[in-house]
């Protein structure tokens, strides 16, 4: 509908905002109070904050799993709260989502894992078979391409779960914990991808407990507390402890 789209002159390269948004669940529990948000092409932001401070909940309403409950969410200009049904799943071939639990298909290869999700999107089958190698070399899975799940290593797993979120050439990737259940080693491997990703020019919402990989990343860092924004750290000088 035409009163969903909104440009906002003079800030074309902000890809995420949110205007005084705040989110209630039922039984009166607030999960996020009068946030604030700009997200601009091309950053790296890092979320922090302590379980249930809103860090999941802000993701959400990027992808619109969730609405506001009070407030303005855009993406890309688009008015996300009255996002209808049927625009729903164009929206969120934009934003590639990766996630702790990698949800992966068992019986599926690497590869089908990977060309699965252009082949519910209605892609031909000539692009997907030219797209697929590409996305795993880039992700240094080629060599990997027909082995199961089962096959791979906890990090190779999330490696495949980030080509597959790829594969549509998200305008944003959008990361919950995704290093939640691997070792430190695995984990700067992940993240040594997604700042590869980010300096190929896809923005990255990284929401992460991890210290480590956050000093590492060394980005912008949005610290959150019961459902506030209470710090927003620009690139270099947000330092844990």
């Amino acid at each position: 509908m035409e009163e969903e789209i909104k440009t906002n002159e003079g800030q074309s390269d902000v890809i995420i905002r949110m205007d005084n948004v705040s989110k209630v669940y039922a039984g009166n529990f607030p999960a996020l109070e009068n946030i604030d948000l700009e997200i601009r092409d091309g950053e790296f932001v890092s979320i922090v904050g302590q379980s249930g401070s809103g860090k999941s909940t802000l993701l959400k309403l990027i992808y619109a799993e969730e609405a506001a409950t009070m407030g303005e969410v855009y993406f890309n200009g688009l008015l996300l709260n009255d996002l209808s049904k049927s625009r729903l799943p164009y929206h969120r071939r934009d934003i590639g989502t990766i996630f702790q639990d990698v949800k992966l298909l068992p019986k599926k290869t690497t590869y089908e894992n990977v060309s699965y999700a252009l082949e519910v999107a209605g892609v031909p089958n000539e692009e997907i078979s030219e797209n697929v190698p590409q996305i795993l070399d880039l992700v240094g899975l080629g060599e990997k391409a027909q082995k199961y799940p089962h096959q791979l290593s906890g990090g190779e797993q999330q490696k495949v779960a980030i080509a597959r979120a790829l594969v549509h050439t998200p305008m944003v990737i959008v990361a919950d914990e995704p290093t939640g259940n691997l070792d430190p080693a695995s984990s700067m491997e992940i993240l040594d991808l997604l700042l590869r990703i980010n300096k190929l020019g896809t923005p990255i919402i990284l929401a992460t407990h991890n210290k480590e990989i956050v000093d590492k990343a060394n980005k912008r860092v949005l610290v959150l507390d019961k459902g506030k924004i209470v710090a927003d750290y620009p690139k270099g000088r947000y330092k844990t402890s």
